[in-house]
Protein backbone atom coordinates (compact mmCIF):
# COMPACT_ATOMS: atom_id res chain seq x y z
CA UNK A 1 0.00 0.00 0.00
CA UNK A 2 1.47 3.41 -0.90
CA UNK A 3 2.65 5.53 1.99
CA UNK A 4 3.09 9.29 1.70
CA UNK A 5 6.66 10.39 2.51
CA UNK A 6 7.27 14.06 3.35
CA UNK A 7 10.81 15.42 2.89
CA UNK A 8 11.80 18.90 4.06
CA UNK A 9 15.03 20.73 3.20
CA UNK A 10 17.09 22.54 5.86
CA UNK A 11 15.38 25.73 6.94
CA UNK A 12 16.26 28.77 9.03
CA UNK A 13 12.74 28.95 10.50
CA UNK A 14 12.86 28.49 14.31
CA UNK A 15 11.96 25.03 15.51
CA UNK A 16 8.33 24.98 16.67
CA UNK A 17 7.50 24.42 20.30
CA UNK A 18 7.39 20.73 21.12
CA UNK A 19 6.04 18.74 24.08
CA UNK A 20 8.45 17.50 26.74
CA UNK A 21 7.01 14.01 26.99
CA UNK A 22 9.33 12.96 29.82
CA UNK A 23 7.75 15.65 32.02
CA UNK A 24 4.14 14.62 31.37
CA UNK A 25 1.92 14.91 34.43
CA UNK A 26 0.71 11.32 34.40
CA UNK A 27 -0.95 11.63 37.82
CA UNK A 28 -3.58 13.92 36.27
CA UNK A 29 -3.69 12.01 33.00
CA UNK A 30 -4.19 8.48 34.41
CA UNK A 31 -7.85 8.96 35.51
CA UNK A 32 -8.74 10.47 32.13
CA UNK A 33 -7.17 7.55 30.27
CA UNK A 34 -8.93 5.01 32.49
CA UNK A 35 -12.30 6.60 31.70
CA UNK A 36 -11.55 7.20 28.00
CA UNK A 37 -14.14 5.54 25.80
CA UNK A 38 -13.77 4.56 22.14
CA UNK A 39 -17.11 4.76 20.28
CA UNK A 40 -18.25 1.45 18.79
CA UNK A 41 -16.99 0.77 15.28
CA UNK A 42 -19.66 0.88 12.54
CA UNK A 43 -21.16 -2.46 11.57
CA UNK A 44 -20.43 -3.58 7.99
CA UNK A 45 -18.96 -0.16 7.18
CA UNK A 46 -17.72 1.29 3.93
CA UNK A 47 -14.01 2.25 3.77
CA UNK A 48 -14.97 5.90 4.12
CA UNK A 49 -17.09 5.24 7.23
CA UNK A 50 -14.26 3.29 8.87
CA UNK A 51 -11.75 6.03 8.01
CA UNK A 52 -13.98 8.66 9.63
CA UNK A 53 -14.51 6.54 12.76
CA UNK A 54 -10.79 5.79 13.20
CA UNK A 55 -9.62 9.35 12.49
CA UNK A 56 -12.12 10.76 15.00
CA UNK A 57 -11.06 8.28 17.71
CA UNK A 58 -7.35 8.93 17.19
CA UNK A 59 -7.85 12.71 17.11
CA UNK A 60 -9.62 12.64 20.50
CA UNK A 61 -6.96 10.39 22.01
CA UNK A 62 -3.93 12.30 20.68
CA UNK A 63 -5.47 15.64 21.69
CA UNK A 64 -5.82 14.32 25.25
CA UNK A 65 -2.22 13.10 25.35
CA UNK A 66 -0.84 16.38 23.96
CA UNK A 67 -2.74 18.49 26.48
CA UNK A 68 -0.68 17.58 29.56
CA UNK A 69 3.06 17.59 28.71
CA UNK A 70 4.73 21.03 29.02
CA UNK A 71 6.04 22.52 25.78
CA UNK A 72 9.37 24.14 25.04
CA UNK A 73 11.25 25.41 22.02
CA UNK A 74 14.58 23.69 21.55
CA UNK A 75 17.41 26.09 20.78
CA UNK A 76 20.87 25.43 19.38
CA UNK A 77 22.13 27.35 22.41
CA UNK A 78 20.72 24.69 24.76
CA UNK A 79 23.53 22.57 26.19
CA UNK A 80 23.17 19.44 28.37
CA UNK A 81 26.26 20.43 30.38
CA UNK A 82 24.94 23.88 31.34
CA UNK A 83 24.43 24.49 35.07
CA UNK A 84 22.92 27.29 37.21
CA UNK A 85 26.45 28.08 38.41
CA UNK A 86 27.48 28.90 34.83
CA UNK A 87 24.48 31.20 34.52
CA UNK A 88 25.67 33.14 37.58
CA UNK A 89 29.25 33.32 36.26
CA UNK A 90 28.03 34.52 32.85
CA UNK A 91 25.95 37.26 34.49
CA UNK A 92 28.92 38.45 36.57
CA UNK A 93 31.27 38.30 33.57
CA UNK A 94 29.01 40.49 31.40
CA UNK A 95 28.43 42.88 34.28
CA UNK A 96 32.19 43.29 34.86
CA UNK A 97 32.78 43.69 31.10
CA UNK A 98 30.20 46.47 30.85
CA UNK A 99 31.70 48.29 33.82
CA UNK A 100 35.21 48.03 32.31
CA UNK A 101 34.03 49.36 28.94
CA UNK A 102 32.08 52.21 30.57
CA UNK A 103 34.73 53.50 32.97
CA UNK A 104 37.94 51.98 31.58
CA UNK A 105 39.90 52.07 34.84
CA UNK A 106 42.68 49.46 35.34
CA UNK A 107 41.09 47.86 38.45
CA UNK A 108 37.80 47.31 36.57
CA UNK A 109 39.64 45.85 33.57
CA UNK A 110 41.49 43.46 35.90
CA UNK A 111 38.19 42.38 37.45
CA UNK A 112 36.71 41.84 33.95
CA UNK A 113 39.69 39.70 32.89
CA UNK A 114 39.47 37.61 36.07
CA UNK A 115 35.70 37.12 35.54
CA UNK A 116 36.28 36.12 31.91
CA UNK A 117 38.99 33.61 32.79
CA UNK A 118 36.88 32.07 35.56
CA UNK A 119 33.80 31.88 33.35
CA UNK A 120 35.50 30.09 30.44
CA UNK A 121 37.42 27.81 32.80
CA UNK A 122 34.13 26.79 34.43
CA UNK A 123 32.65 26.08 30.97
CA UNK A 124 35.58 23.81 30.10
CA UNK A 125 35.28 22.02 33.44
CA UNK A 126 31.52 21.49 32.99
CA UNK A 127 32.05 20.09 29.47
CA UNK A 128 34.70 17.64 30.63
CA UNK A 129 32.59 16.54 33.59
CA UNK A 130 29.52 15.97 31.40
CA UNK A 131 31.53 14.05 28.79
CA UNK A 132 33.13 11.80 31.44
CA UNK A 133 29.73 11.12 33.01
CA UNK A 134 28.24 10.39 29.58
CA UNK A 135 30.98 7.85 28.74
CA UNK A 136 30.73 6.15 32.14
CA UNK A 137 26.99 5.63 31.71
CA UNK A 138 27.15 4.78 27.98
CA UNK A 139 25.01 1.90 26.75
CA UNK A 140 24.84 0.12 23.39
CA UNK A 141 21.96 2.45 22.50
CA UNK A 142 24.04 5.61 23.13
CA UNK A 143 27.22 4.58 21.28
CA UNK A 144 25.97 6.26 18.09
CA UNK A 145 25.44 9.50 20.02
CA UNK A 146 28.98 9.29 21.43
CA UNK A 147 30.37 8.81 17.93
CA UNK A 148 28.44 11.83 16.63
CA UNK A 149 29.73 13.99 19.48
CA UNK A 150 33.29 12.86 18.77
CA UNK A 151 33.13 13.75 15.08
CA UNK A 152 31.34 17.05 15.67
CA UNK A 153 28.28 18.54 13.98
CA UNK A 154 28.10 18.20 10.20
CA UNK A 155 27.04 21.24 8.15
CA UNK A 156 23.39 21.50 7.16
CA UNK A 157 22.79 19.96 3.77
CA UNK A 158 20.14 18.11 1.82
CA UNK A 159 21.16 14.89 0.02
CA UNK A 160 20.63 14.40 -3.67
CA UNK A 161 19.70 11.51 -5.91
CA UNK A 162 20.42 11.13 -9.62
CA UNK A 163 17.86 13.21 -11.47
CA UNK A 164 16.35 14.61 -8.27
CA UNK A 165 17.47 17.93 -6.82
CA UNK A 166 14.38 19.25 -5.04
CA UNK A 167 12.42 17.61 -2.18
CA UNK A 168 9.47 17.09 -4.53
CA UNK A 169 11.66 15.26 -7.07
CA UNK A 170 13.26 13.14 -4.32
CA UNK A 171 9.82 12.29 -2.99
CA UNK A 172 8.78 11.04 -6.44
CA UNK A 173 12.01 9.04 -6.94
CA UNK A 174 11.69 7.30 -3.57
CA UNK A 175 8.02 6.50 -4.08
CA UNK A 176 8.61 5.18 -7.61
CA UNK A 177 11.49 2.99 -6.38
CA UNK A 178 10.04 1.54 -3.18
CA UNK A 179 6.34 1.72 -4.11
CA UNK A 180 6.04 1.27 -7.90
CA UNK A 181 2.72 2.26 -9.41
CA UNK A 182 0.16 -0.50 -9.86
CA UNK A 183 -3.12 -0.69 -11.65
CA UNK A 184 -5.76 1.19 -9.66
CA UNK A 185 -8.49 -0.89 -8.10
CA UNK A 186 -11.87 0.15 -6.81
CA UNK A 187 -12.36 -0.40 -3.06
CA UNK A 188 -15.29 -2.57 -2.01
CA UNK A 189 -18.49 -0.65 -1.24
CA UNK A 190 -18.79 -2.47 2.09
CA UNK A 191 -16.21 -4.22 4.26
CA UNK A 192 -17.06 -7.72 5.44
CA UNK A 193 -15.86 -9.42 8.61
CA UNK A 194 -13.39 -12.25 8.09
CA UNK A 195 -14.67 -15.05 10.28
CA UNK A 196 -11.36 -16.92 9.98
CA UNK A 197 -9.26 -14.00 11.27
CA UNK A 198 -8.11 -14.64 14.87
CA UNK A 199 -9.17 -11.87 17.26
CA UNK A 200 -6.56 -9.38 18.41
CA UNK A 201 -5.61 -9.70 22.09
CA UNK A 202 -4.28 -7.33 24.74
CA UNK A 203 -1.24 -9.59 25.17
CA UNK A 204 -0.27 -9.21 21.51
CA UNK A 205 -0.42 -5.42 21.74
CA UNK A 206 1.58 -5.37 24.99
CA UNK A 207 4.23 -7.64 23.46
CA UNK A 208 4.52 -5.48 20.35
CA UNK A 209 4.85 -2.27 22.39
CA UNK A 210 7.43 -3.81 24.73
CA UNK A 211 9.77 -4.29 21.74
CA UNK A 212 9.54 -0.60 20.74
CA UNK A 213 12.32 1.75 21.86
CA UNK A 214 11.16 4.77 23.92
CA UNK A 215 13.91 6.83 22.23
CA UNK A 216 12.77 6.02 18.70
CA UNK A 217 11.52 8.87 16.51
CA UNK A 218 7.74 9.40 16.80
CA UNK A 219 5.32 9.24 13.91
CA UNK A 220 3.33 12.10 12.37
CA UNK A 221 1.30 12.51 15.56
CA UNK A 222 4.49 13.38 17.49
CA UNK A 223 3.69 11.01 20.38
CA UNK A 224 6.61 8.69 21.33
CA UNK A 225 6.44 4.99 22.13
CA UNK A 226 6.88 5.66 25.85
CA UNK A 227 3.53 7.50 25.98
CA UNK A 228 1.73 4.76 24.02
CA UNK A 229 3.19 2.19 26.43
CA UNK A 230 1.83 4.17 29.37
CA UNK A 231 -1.59 4.41 27.73
CA UNK A 232 -1.66 0.65 27.20
CA UNK A 233 -0.64 -0.05 30.81
CA UNK A 234 -3.36 2.18 32.25
CA UNK A 235 -6.16 1.18 29.87
CA UNK A 236 -5.29 -1.77 27.58
CA UNK A 237 -8.72 -1.67 25.94
CA UNK A 238 -8.08 1.66 24.13
CA UNK A 239 -5.58 0.45 21.52
CA UNK A 240 -7.34 -2.92 21.36
CA UNK A 241 -10.68 -1.29 20.47
CA UNK A 242 -9.00 0.91 17.85
CA UNK A 243 -7.12 -1.88 16.06
CA UNK A 244 -9.53 -4.83 16.41
CA UNK A 245 -11.97 -3.67 13.67
CA UNK A 246 -9.05 -3.13 11.28
CA UNK A 247 -7.81 -6.69 11.81
CA UNK A 248 -11.22 -8.31 11.58
CA UNK A 249 -12.15 -6.32 8.45
CA UNK A 250 -8.71 -6.63 6.85
CA UNK A 251 -8.49 -2.90 6.12
CA UNK A 252 -5.57 -0.45 6.26
CA UNK A 253 -7.13 2.99 6.84
CA UNK A 254 -5.95 6.18 5.18
CA UNK A 255 -5.17 7.90 8.51
CA UNK A 256 -2.40 5.34 9.18
CA UNK A 257 -0.66 5.79 5.81
CA UNK A 258 1.15 9.06 6.53
CA UNK A 259 4.86 9.20 7.37
CA UNK A 260 7.74 11.56 7.99
CA UNK A 261 10.88 10.83 5.97
CA UNK A 262 14.28 11.33 7.59
CA UNK A 263 17.05 10.96 5.01
CA UNK A 264 20.38 9.74 6.42
CA UNK A 265 23.27 10.61 4.14
CA UNK A 266 26.95 11.23 3.65
CA UNK A 267 28.29 13.89 1.26
CA UNK A 268 27.44 12.69 -2.21
CA UNK A 269 25.62 9.51 -1.22
CA UNK A 270 22.27 8.50 0.23
CA UNK A 271 22.45 5.93 3.03
CA UNK A 272 18.80 5.47 3.77
CA UNK A 273 15.60 6.84 5.17
CA UNK A 274 13.62 5.97 8.27
CA UNK A 275 9.90 6.52 7.98
CA UNK A 276 7.53 6.21 10.92
CA UNK A 277 4.55 5.10 8.91
CA UNK A 278 1.55 5.63 11.12
CA UNK A 279 0.10 7.38 14.13
CA UNK A 280 0.65 4.35 16.37
CA UNK A 281 4.40 4.47 15.74
CA UNK A 282 4.78 1.71 13.13
CA UNK A 283 8.02 2.01 11.21
CA UNK A 284 9.41 1.03 7.83
CA UNK A 285 13.18 1.16 7.31
CA UNK A 286 14.16 1.94 3.75
CA UNK A 287 17.65 0.64 2.84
Amino acid sequence: MPITINLAPPTLIPVPRRPRWSDTDWEWLFPLIKNFQIPPAPTCPSPTDLDIWLAGSLDRLTALLKEFPPVSRRSHYSKPWWTPHLTTLRREFHKASRMARTHGTPPLRDVANISKAGYFKAIKTAKNKHWSSFLLSATPQTLWTAKKLTYGRAPSRFPSLPGAETPQQMNKVLLDDFFPAKEPFSPPPRLQLDKKAPPLTKEEIATALSKCSPTSAPGPDGIPYSSWQQVNRVNPSIILQILSPLVSLGYHPASLKGSNGIVLDKPGSLLGARTPCNDLEGKVTLP
